[in-house]
């Protein structure tokens, strides 16, 4: 079953207008989620949906709040979410962070007290659409443990960078730092398949590819194993500097998902080269990669991203799929 995206858009907005956003905002937050099923990733657009409007129901979120900028030190700037809507908060702190650097050069926002900012290559995208090289990275609950350790002590904190091109065709990478990310263990498990690499441990303190598994435990690993585990704890510890905000373990204490630690990076490119000369390294760049020997005849190389952008080409034309007892659910709110 597929769905056109304006009617995605246009249902979106409509619920979040009876949750009590403004109309403005209920657009805005509906094209959020719409674009994140719209280039394919459906754990957090459709199928993270209910999930939200279940937060705002029990007031978890407040969509009244506004973020607010609470310390100016040139390109940097620190704000306080006040724990409203979390895509919302992210997307104004990244507009100014881009705001920052077409001044600076470079412009960084630490967004402290905000909620869960879904898709995080949202960000890095929207900072490459104005020409900018967008990096941003969130933490979370204490959701994975140590490398070597079976309490989770660490987040999965996903990182984005965005890289622009003039075509629209942006390279963008968005990882969480587990091996999976929790949107991806969800989409197997409603799917039916196993993931392709071992994600995590099961009830047996194995390895397994079993996504039931791995969300029973709650025991992920990292990405790459130690280095994953190392990522993960300087992102936490940067961002909490930086915003003077929640760390990781504050996350945990508070029981819900609460109350996240975001950064917003903005580069102007163009203060140091010309968009000719940018667009002419990164095909460069972007050709010698596709050009790879593969192990397997006929394996085709994709940049960071681009399965993305082809998702977005197709779900234009032919409608976004969706699961459909999801999208009834969304209809009957």
């Amino acid at each position: 079953m597929r769905i056109q995206y304006d009617t995605m858009c246009r249902e979106f907005a409509r619920v979040l207008l009876k949750k009590g956003f403004t109309e403005r905002n209920a657009e805005d937050a509906a094209k959020i989620f719409a674009d994140n099923s719209l280039f394919g990733v459906y754990s957090h657009g459709l199928n993270r949906f209910p999930v939200v409007v279940d937060y705002l129901e029990k007031g978890v979120i407040d969509p009244q709040k506004e973020p607010e900028c609470i310390l100016q030190a040139g390109c940097m700037e620190r704000w306080d979410g006040k724990r409203g809507f979390g895509p919302l908060n992210a997307k104004k702190a990244m507009e100014r962070a881009c705001g920052l650097a077409s001044i600076h050069g470079i412009g960084l926002v630490a967004l402290g007290n905000n909620n869960h900012w879904m898709r995080g290559g949202t960000y890095g995208w929207q900072a490459a659409e104005k020409g900018f090289i967008g990096i941003c990275w969130s933490n979370t609950m204490p959701n994975m443990p140590v490398w070597g350790a079976k309490d989770r002590r660490i987040g999965n904190n996903p990182f984005v960078m965005a890289i622009p091109r003039s075509n629209g065709e942006h390279i963008l990478l968005d990882m969480a730092m587990s091996q999976y990310s929790y949107g991806k263990v969800e989409q197997c498990r409603l799917q039916n398949t196993a993931l392709p690499l071992p994600g995590g441990y099961d009830s047996d303190g194995n390895l397994t590819t079993n996504p039931s598994e791995i969300e029973k435990t709650g025991r992920f690993i990292p990405m790459g194993y130690w280095k994953g585990s190392g990522m993960s704890i300087v992102l936490d510890l940067a961002a909490t500097v930086l915003s003077d905000g929640n760390s990781v373990k504050d996350i945990g204490e508070l029981h819900e998902e609460i109350g996240l630690t975001q950064i917003m990076i903005a580069i102007d490119p163009e203060k140091l080269s010309d968009r000719e000369r940018i667009n002419e390294r990164v095909d460069e760049i972007i050709e010698d990669i596709k050009s790879s020997m593969p192990v397997e005849e006929g394996k085709a190389f994709f940049y960071p991203g681009e399965r993305a952008v082809n998702s977005m080409k197709e779900n234009i034309e032919k409608g976004i799929p969706v699961i459909e007892e999801k999208w009834q659910a969304v209809l009957n709110m």
